[in-house]
């Protein structure tokens, strides 16, 4: 990439961060994961995770499972409707929560209520601390395990990608403690805070006969 067109990149990042703040939605309040030392195993496995650019279209075993799919993008649209108003946009950022969460193993609702409480669904939101876009990814992230081009983490399935992996790597650490997990990927380990805003917030997005938990408390 040559010198001239970074300077195009940053000085577009700018203007859109200019009229996110004239907005007013350009800062989120969330906290942030904590940069820690991965062993060289751990950031190939990572890296990888997080390699492929393949879009993000749904491949379905069978016609009842691409209706299925197609039922859950109709409630979940109309839910996101009051955030986000423009049919396509809100299309294409469920198909990617969508395709990522699976891809990942997690449940989609799970990453819709994080999403909730890091961003509130606000594509080029900045913590105080530079967390950035939908999921709140440290830039860190992208030297650790991606090609260092923070700038491409306000690139929807970049984002949900990162934040996605993110969270599978903290749950396998955490041998699925989900409080943990949680805690880790906002940088409060142990406090009840935000995994129970987060688990909150995905009671909003649960669909079907998917369980819903109230709260959850450390363990002793």
């Amino acid at each position: 990439m040559t010198a001239a067109i970074l300077q195009r990149r940053r000085a577009l990042l700018r203007a859109l961060f200019a009229a996110a703040g004239l907005l007013g939605w350009s800062r989120a309040h969330a906290g942030a994961q904590l940069e820690e030392p991965l062993s060289d195993s751990v950031r190939t496995a990572l890296s990888a995770a997080i390699a492929s650019s393949a879009p993000p279209v749904p491949v379905f075993a069978d016609t009842e499972a691409r209706l299925a799919y197609l039922r859950w993008l109709g409630a979940m649209s109309e839910r996101l409707q009051p955030r986000i108003h423009e049919w396509r946009a809100r299309r294409e950022l469920l198909q990617t929560i969508w395709y990522e969460s699976k891809r990942a193993g997690l449940d989609p609702s799970l990453a819709l209520g994080l999403i909730q409480v890091e961003s509130n669904f606000r594509k080029f939101a900045i913590s105080r601390v530079g967390a950035r876009g939908y999921m709140q990814v440290m830039p860190f992230w992208s030297r650790l395990i991606g090609d260092g081009d923070a700038s491409s983490l306000f690139h929807i399935q970049t984002n949900l990608r990162f934040g996605c992996v993110i969270l599978r790597h903290y749950l396998d650490r955490e041998r699925g403690d989900l409080f943990l997990a949680l805690g880790r990927y906002n940088g409060s380990r142990g406090k009840p805070q935000y995994p129970n805003a987060v688990l909150a917030a995905q009671r909003n997005w649960a669909y079907r006969d998917v369980p819903a938990v109230t709260a959850l408390e450390p363990q002793r």
